[in-house]
């Protein structure tokens, strides 16, 4: 072996200056006392970390960054973008302006709580600081309009809602933030499970690591994203890393714009970096996909993070991410002089545009009767062609995973299905709380993926007739409506707040109560948008969207 190279050091992410805007939370609970050899040390108590937990919880189901705002209002004012595209994005700023007012949360799936904290070595606590955390956690779930969605297991198949959100993932590590040892800096992110989901780890080699192979493979991989966790996208991608575990991680802080301060080259110190060429081509890639802001178009993703991390040599992970629509997250610090705050956007109505639905879209909305019997809705809905925009109106009954899988077995055991499964159009979803002098709490649509394998059987027996949700479904899925002439219909993902407030006017539970938001509820919508996905013809909007087309490399 050749003799080893010199000693030398560099984080594996390296990243630059901090210039957030930070507003202050408060100046209670810290202190700077004075140590041996002149040292100055902050002390922090549990109160200040349990308040900013509490308050940058409270600000991420709210309110968004102004940059996210800002990409939204650009497709808007895009004439390449499609109508779809145009209407997705105002109605997500228009959801925006809703969770703007505290009340509704922007998504139903308030997501799990999860903390990251560098905490330097001049910064003294009780030692409790996951607890202290994880309380402040608690408060926002317990006191916010909030969905507990967090599942103790109890046994290797039995699961019960731990009725507090919690537990939180908090991670915290000994290192001075930004050079500074008498800092603490936390990233706090909500994650729901729609954009979890899409979290990818694919173990490749060496001989990925050209042009061309590059753009085929993440053309595959990246159609499979699907729409299922709203787009448009923050999307992520991380090549090399030291583990497995590491390339995933990495990715969720990028597609957090965690790394943005990232180098934009190597060197033999083996750092991260960020690779912008291939960050612009890759968006270029999406924007030629067609599946666009859900429903066709350019905006599957508003941008893309690709980072370089070094790697074994006989091992190279790939790791890709997204944050969606629900853009959730904001950084933090506790410094001598207090506790801070990311300025997340408090009055997201200076991007909304002055313009009307009319002008955004001239294409025909079809108006759908939901009070008329199935087999009525049924032939309205057979004839028009899929990617066709509905604005639905009446009752909807709300089931999902938990109440799939109970209605399955009663039909296992030789019992019809009930009833209210024949006469209505079924919509996968689970609300938020309900706030006071609201009919519902946030109530946006789930992946209609997980309910794939219950639609056959359901249909064969004269249920879930028209289905309603968000996302791309599997071929048995078309197959089943094309054989007992059944529709998907896809609804927008992420404007459960604007949902909430403007579409849906009454609730009320049919079975299932003790399921808390996994019950089988019946709803009164008005104007409730929606999009003809799969149809009773074989037809299915995302199976063309899908295939890869790539036959070029990268220029």
């Amino acid at each position: 072996m050749s003799s080893a190279a010199a000693f030398s050091y560099a984080p594996l992410l390296p990243t630059g200056p901090d210039q957030t805007d930070y507003r202050l939370v408060t100046d209670e609970g810290v202190d700077v006392v004075h140590g041996p050899g002149g040292r100055r040390f902050l002390t922090v108590e549990p109160a200040a970390l349990t308040a900013l937990t509490a308050e940058a919880m409270h600000d991420i189901a709210h309110f968004l960054r102004p940059a996210h705002l800002a990409q939204l209002r650009a497709i808007i004012d895009d004439p390449a973008a499609s109508p779809n595209d145009r209407f997705v994005a105002l109605d997500l700023l228009r959801n925006a302006n809703i969770a703007a007012g505290g009340v509704l949360p922007m998504c139903q799936d308030t997501g799990t709580a999860i903390v990251m904290g560098k905490r330097g070595r001049h910064v003294l606590t009780d030692g409790g600081d996951a607890e202290a955390i994880s309380r402040g956690v608690y408060q926002a779930y317990t006191k916010l309009n909030l969905r507990y969605s967090q599942l103790a297991p109890l046994t290797m198949w039995d699961e019960r809602n731990t009725g507090s959100n919690l537990p939180a993932q908090v991670e915290l590590y000994a290192e001075d933030p930004d050079g500074h040892p008498d800092a603490y800096k936390f990233l706090f992110m909500a994650k729901g499970g729609g954009s979890a989901n899409k979290s990818y780890l694919y173990q490749e080699t060496k001989a990925l690591l050209n042009p061309t192979r590059m753009m085929q493979f993440l053309e595959e991989k990246l159609r499979l994203i699907g729409t299922a966790a709203c787009p448009p996208y923050h999307l992520a991608i991380v090549i090399g890393g030291t583990s497995a575990e590491y390339a995933l991680k990495t990715a969720k802080y990028a597609s957090a714009k965690y790394l943005d301060a990232l180098p934009t080259s190597g060197s033999m110190s083996a750092h991260g970096f960020r690779d912008l060429e291939l960050e612009a081509e890759v968006l270029e890639l999406t924007r030629n996909f067609g599946i666009g802001a859900q429903f066709g178009g350019r905006y599957f993703c508003h941008d893309v993070r690709v980072v370089r991390l070094p790697r074994h040599g006989a091992s190279c992970p790939v790791a890709i991410a997204v944050s969606c629509s629900a853009d959730r997250q904001a950084v933090a610090k506790i410094t001598p002089s207090g506790v801070w705050l990311e300025r997340l956007e408090t009055d997201p109505a200076r991007f909304l545009p002055d313009v009307t639905d009319d002008s955004l879209d001239a294409e025909l909305v079809v108006r759908v009767d939901l009070n008329r019997p199935m087999d009525e809705i049924r032939a309205e809905l057979s004839k028009y062609p899929v990617k066709t925009r509905l604005s639905l109106s009446g009752p909807l009954v709300v089931a999902r995973d938990i109440a799939h899988a109970k209605i399955a077995e009663r039909l296992d055991a030789g019992e019809p299905m009930p009833q209210y499964l024949r006469d209505h159009a079924v919509y996968y979803a689970g609300p938020a709380k309900t706030p006071e002098g609201y009919a519902s709490g946030s109530f946006g649509p789930t992946t209609a993926g997980r309910m794939d394998a219950y639609v056959e059987k359901f249909q064969a027996a004269g249920g879930s007739q028209v289905m309603l949700a968000k996302g791309n479904r599997s071929g048995q899925v078309t197959r089943s409506c094309q054989q007992h002439g059944g529709f998907y219909l896809g609804s927008i993902g992420g404007p459960a707040a604007r949902l909430a407030q403007d579409c849906i006017k009454h609730v009320e539970v049919l079975e299932y109560a003790e399921l808390g938001m996994e019950a089988v509820w019946k709803i009164e919508v008005e104007d409730f948008p929606a999009f003809i996905v799969v149809d009773d013809k074989g037809n299915d909007f995302f199976a063309e969207v899908t295939k890869p087309v790539l036959t070029v490399g990268r220029r």
